[in-house]
């Protein structure tokens, strides 16, 4: 089935550009002033993207191949790269992403606390979510930890389950999950199910979506797979989100399949996490659902009614932000994050990502930071899920390593979760890989934490994740020629991916 649905897709995607191209190239032998056009249109799109580019690493694929063919290269870039609220799915969310910020609103005397805190000030003014500090943290550094504690909390729900993961597999953990969702939405809980349909085209019928309505579980599949649905297929629901009675929310790296509680992993040893949060930051969360539920489907006229009033009793202190990142603003807030993290460091930042494919802004503040003496260690697959991937992974590591950053392969197998901790008082855990496609093309999630209880188990957990890994040596980093040459192609075209 996914195969066959992949296989029409495909197709369906290779037809549209090769028509426009067969279009477009037949004009242009015919009629000569098209190809002028075409001349002076890629000339002044290679000054727009040299003007108004935000990584030059992400746009110079895009200018080598409009430079090379400019009428090929423009036209792919028309129908390919410059695709931000082309489509009717991506103007909703943007709409609905507008018309809800009213939903997020900062107190005023958290403001005027962190005025002198530029990171927490950065993310409150450009991403629109509030700082909040009346909130329990508790952080899993496992996820079938994780698992057992959602099941717990999900037993419990009264009022409202709201569910968005990018992928749904059943097995031990989805079937689970979904006896209780059952169970809550026959006894007249509302339950909300969003997953996305490329996450789950391989363990997900197209018709799942109304099995579900059987049940009384509402359901939306995110960017369905089409044949025409042109490149606005590349952005995808990359977000984990669990959101019960507005009172616990649930994020993190884990999604619903065996693999990520190590039931059924391929990849020797999955090393996952999750974190649960209650009080007032769930609030966040609430409205990043609901907002990209109301995208598909305008029902909720007022959100209000799914906020859970807390009372301030809360024991963490610390300042916490659950954040949403979207490809379709021109704010790179999950980037701006991670760099703000980097370059305030003092003492010492630990990373673990699955992918490290990113740009020179990244690979130079590690480098920096490393060079100003701050211990940076960042954490890799030791067993890859995708070889090729993996392999751009590694072309990274040299330069890295020869500037004194530490990487380490998780030895016992492959690492999947998103986290940053720096100087005992700063992390972030979210959904948002050290890659291009989280970066810049998938709608994500995270959590920045300053001064939270649960950073010191996050850090304990990164320690005793560093302890299983292998180190990498300057001389395993470097690649002879041959691999070196197509990791350089590689790389050249990540951006493309």
């Amino acid at each position: 089935m996914a195969i066959r649905r992949g296989i029409i897709v495909i197709i369906g995607l290779l037809l549209q550009i090769l028509l426009f191209l067969f279009f477009y190239l037949y004009l242009a032998e015919h009629f000569l002033i098209i190809s002028i056009l075409f001349q002076v249109l890629g000339f002044l799109l290679t000054l727009c993207l040299i003007k108004y580019s935000r990584s030059y690493s992400y746009t110079l694929p895009w200018i080598i191949i409009i430079l090379l063919f400019p009428l090929v290269g423009s036209l792919l870039f028309l129908i390919i790269g410059y695709n931000k609220k082309k489509s009717k799915l991506l103007k909703s969310i943007v709409k609905s992403e507008l018309d809800n910020k009213k939903y997020l609103i900062q107190d005023k005397d958290i403001r005027k606390e962190i005025n002198y805190n530029s990171s927490m000030r950065y993310i409150t003014d450009y991403s629109n979510y509030p700082i909040t500090t009346n909130n329990d943290v508790d952080y899993y550094p496992l996820g079938e930890l994780a698992f057992e504690e959602m099941l717990k909390e999900l037993k419990k729900a009264e009022k409202f389950i709201f569910f968005e993961y990018f992928i749904v597999k059943p097995g031990k953990m989805w079937n689970k999950i979904l006896d209780i969702l059952k169970e809550k939405a026959k006894s007249g809980i509302e339950v909300r199910v969003m997953y996305d349909d490329l996450g789950c085209v391989g363990s997900l019928n197209k018709k799942y979506p109304e099995e579900l309505k059987k049940y009384g579980i509402k359901c939306i599949v995110f960017n369905r797979l089409s044949p025409l649905s042109g490149i606005i297929m590349n952005n995808r629901d990359h977000r984990k989100i669990l959101v019960i009675d507005g009172k616990v929310a649930f994020s993190g790296g884990i999604n619903i399949a065996d693999e990520y509680i190590n039931e059924d992993s391929r990849f020797g040893h999955w090393k996952d996490n999750g974190i649960k949060i209650s009080g007032d930051a769930v609030w966040n969360y609430t409205v990043m659902f609901l907002t990209m539920w109301n995208s598909f489907e305008k029902v909720d006229e007022d959100f209000n009614k799914y906020k859970y009033k807390f009372t301030k009793n809360k024991t963490n202190k610390g300042y916490i932000a659950p954040y949403g990142e979207s490809p379709l603003d021109d704010e790179l807030l999950g980037q701006n994050i991670y760099l703000n993290i980097i370059n305030q460091a003092n003492n010492y930042v630990y990373i673990c990502t699955p992918y490290l494919i990113t740009d020179t802004d990244m690979i130079n503040s590690l480098v920096l930071a490393a060079k100003r003496g701050v211990d940076v260690r960042i954490i890799i697959p030791g067993i890859p899920d995708k070889k090729l991937v993996y392999m751009l992974t590694e072309s990274y590591v040299e330069p890295l390593v020869s500037h004194g950053v530490k990487v380490y392969r998780y030895t016992p197998g492959f690492i999947h979760g998103k986290v940053f901790v720096a100087d005992d008082k700063i992390s972030t855990v979210g959904t948002i890989n050290l890659d291009y496609r989280s970066l810049y093309l998938h709608f994500e999630c995270g959590m920045y934490m300053e001064n939270v209880n649960c950073i010191k188990d996050i850090k304990k957990d990164m320690k005793e994740t560093i302890e299983k890994s292998h180190e990498i040596t300057k001389k395993e980093a470097r690649p002879n020629l041959f691999k070196s040459i197509f990791q350089a192609l590689l790389r050249l075209f990540a951006p493309l991916m």
